[in-house]
């Protein structure tokens, strides 16, 4: 069986791409309030007990926890972005650069604000993310169903 990708294809990929540097943008994110706040390597986050009382060793919590986040749903939207890319590549790539960008201000707000401030940007990435999920269903479907 061969796979032709469309012509568009390159747009998926350059989406993709996008991650690259979301993930750099929230490494060193992380990498500045873990300097700010003391916390030494290996510990991933400071403990409750000083994060109650150190707001630095707050900040660092909580730019440590976007970026785990978004490590956690970073592997699944590739995978919804290269399927939902082989039938709607247009779509598809211009959905996913949505959701990098919402992924930065998932970390701003977390980081400036604390858990209340990725609210609004957690509930766009979440609806992007299942939109995306759904163009990959649709596609695949369309795929299916020609055989």
């Amino acid at each position: 069986m061969a796979i032709t990708l469309p012509s568009e294809y390159g747009w998926v990929l350059l989406a993709a791409t996008s991650t690259f540097f979301v993930n750099t943008f929230h490494s060193v994110l992380t990498g500045k309030y873990r300097k700010a706040s003391g916390i030494k390597y290996p510990a991933a986050y400071a403990t409750n007990e000083v994060a109650e009382k150190d707001p630095k060793a707050f900040t660092f919590n909580c730019a440590q926890r976007a970026h785990a986040n978004y490590t956690e749903n970073l592997t699944p939207a590739l995978l919804a972005l290269f399927v939902a890319g082989l039938r709607h590549p247009l779509i598809a790539a211009t959905v996913f650069t949505t959701w990098s960008v919402v992924r930065v201000g998932y970390a701003r707000g977390y980081t400036a604000y604390g858990p209340s401030g990725r609210g609004t940007f957690s509930i766009f990435s979440s609806v992007i993310d299942l939109g995306l999920k759904l163009l990959a269903i649709y596609g695949t479907v369309q795929f299916v169903l020609e055989k």
